[in-house]
């Protein structure tokens, strides 16, 4: 497990890489698929972030969602001051507050 810094970018030179995926699907506690996160610019570290978690935890529940949410250093504040701005830390973020947890499955061409 990774000790988060302040800054995403540090942070996401902690994590694997994401080569060969091609996106992470996220599942509801029923098993419904309810958002696929594609790897492409401006998605890639939510897919990193979410793998990082999947692979380490399996489960994300509020505790794993809690760091996830430090994993992403200064963009949690500002998905904090700007709801619906970073909808991949709002869904950590709703997790922290229900506490219902999500799967992700990763998706390799």
């Amino acid at each position: 497990m990774i000790q988060p810094m302040a800054s995403f970018k540090d942070n996401l030179d902690l994590l694997p890489s994401i080569d060969g995926v091609a996106s992470v699907e996220i599942i509801d506690h029923s098993g419904n698929v309810i958002d696929t996160i594609e790897n492409q610019p401006g998605k890639q570290g939510s897919v990193a972030v979410y793998k990082y978690l999947a692979e380490n935890f399996g489960t994300i529940n509020a505790e794993v969602a809690l760091h996830g949410l430090a994993i992403f250093g200064e963009h949690t504040a500002d998905a904090k001051n700007r709801p619906g701005a970073h909808p991949n830390i709002d869904r950590l973020f709703k997790i922290t507050e229900t506490d219902t947890p999500i799967s992700v499955k990763i998706s390799i061409p």
